[in-house]
């Protein structure tokens, strides 16, 4: 069956999906396979939960004329969804970098949404996956999208950009993250500068940091947007606050590094003709969910929840903004950086000492990685929780932060 055939059953359904327990009547079943399971064992399933087609790339036993195999399942997604960017013919801006792409691409979307019928990435929905998907949810209705691209090998970004075709595209920055897979910080650099590499031959715009001369070194021979850097920060306010010329917008964000962030949603607004009245109340609207430098309130502790992922560069700056935040008594409870390889031991104990000159109060250092740099207060979680069993007698401020594997969401059961 040919691509346009099979993009034809697509626009005739209900959307496509890789997951039996998210079948919705009419749509397209896709069998994916990975390490621990193989979607083509439960295309029959599939099919009579409602199903109309269900893709395979393996033979089934049967003669259902529902079942449509092609070679590889993966790569007619990302077929699919490429055929259909190319349909929709609308401008899309795509984002990466090492830290910070979730919270930026939330707060583009709530802003360019003030004047344009948005389709965003749905969390963190940003590998070989989740971009096709993100891609399909797009429809005649959608006239902006915005798509979050993640990586943690050279050649990923590459691959992202030319299924998605963005116009646009921004690099939050290149940051200590995923080392292990890009082999060092210059496999980082090469890898996000993929999506430089793609706008430069296609002749696209990447929106940048002029503070960032890394940004401007990369971008050097592409058609640039640079961010307006008239930023000020407000001292001594308990969330983000900034002021740009005669406008005030206070956000429900937490730390000095969302100050790039809040530039770019600030920028790719005034660059498709949003208000700026619109971005203010739009930035002001929004609220960090899922793990991301959340602020929760536990009788009389304060927590700056942020354990949605953790890299060195993101860790630095979590905990030099921690240091500068209101507070009497300043705890610290740290997990695993996953992903670093070789590097591992060493940016860990870089992390514990630069913890330790900071003085704060406590310091609680979780996991394998930690253990390994011999310092005090190093613990397993379970030795941990044993441990700390009496946090809601605690009257302080508290930075959790450490990478998703660590899960350490699980502390604020304690309090």
């Amino acid at each position: 069956m040919t691509l346009k055939e099979l993009y034809t059953k697509f626009t005739k359904s209900k959307g496509i999906t890789t997951d039996t327990r998210n079948i919705q009547k009419g749509s397209i079943y896709l069998a994916l396979k990975g390490t621990n399971f193989n979607g083509n064992n439960f295309a029959l399933e599939a099919l009579e939960k409602g199903a109309t087609y269900a893709i395979v790339d393996e033979v089934i036993a049967t003669s259902n004329k529902k079942i449509i195999q092609v070679d590889d399942c993966l790569k007619t997604l990302q077929d699919i969804a490429n055929y259909h960017r190319l349909q929709l013919n609308i401008p899309i801006v795509a984002l990466t970098g090492s830290n910070g792409k979730t919270t930026t691409k939330e707060m583009i979307n709530v802003v360019l949404s003030k004047k344009y019928n948005t389709s965003a990435t749905t969390g963190n929905l940003n590998n070989h996956i989740g971009v096709p998907l993100t891609l399909l949810e797009m429809d005649k209705n959608t006239e902006i999208g915005i798509v979050e691209m993640g990586a943690n090998h050279l050649n990923e970004i590459a691959t992202l950009t030319k299924i998605c075709a963005p116009n646009f595209g921004y690099i939050t920055n290149f940051g200590k993250a995923h080392l292990e897979g890009f082999g060092g910080i210059e496999g980082v650099i090469k890898g996000k500068s993929e999506l430089y590499d793609y706008l430069e031959t296609q002749k696209k715009t990447a929106f940048i940091n002029p503070k960032d001369p890394l940004q401007l070194e990369k971008t050097k021979n592409i058609s640039t947007i640079a961010f307006d850097a008239l930023t000020k920060i407000l001292p001594s306010q308990e969330f983000l606050t900034i002021v740009r010329g005669e406008l005030t917008i206070s956000t429900h964000l937490i730390g000095s590094y969302n100050i790039s962030n809040l530039e770019a949603a600030i920028a790719i607004g005034k660059h498709f003709g949003v208000s700026e009245i619109d971005i203010k109340e739009a930035i002001e609207s929004y609220h960090p969910t899922n793990n991301r430098s959340q602020k929760i309130i536990k009788k009389d502790a304060i927590i700056i929840l942020d354990a949605y992922n953790s890299n060195p560069s993101s860790m630095k700056v979590a905990l030099e903004n921690f240091k500068v935040l209101k507070g009497d008594k300043k705890i610290v409870i740290l997990g695993d950086m996953f992903e670093l390889g070789q590097t591992s031991k060493e940016e860990h104990l870089a992390i514990a000492n630069l913890a330790h000159d900071l003085g704060f109060d406590e310091i609680h250092l979780i996991g394998a990685a930690f253990s390994q740099t011999d310092l005090q207060h190093t613990n397993t979680y379970d030795t941990f929780e044993k441990f700390e069993k009496n946090f809601q007698q605690k009257k302080a401020t508290y930075l959790i932060k450490g990478s998703r594997g660590m899960a350490l969401e699980r502390v604020v059961s304690l309090f």
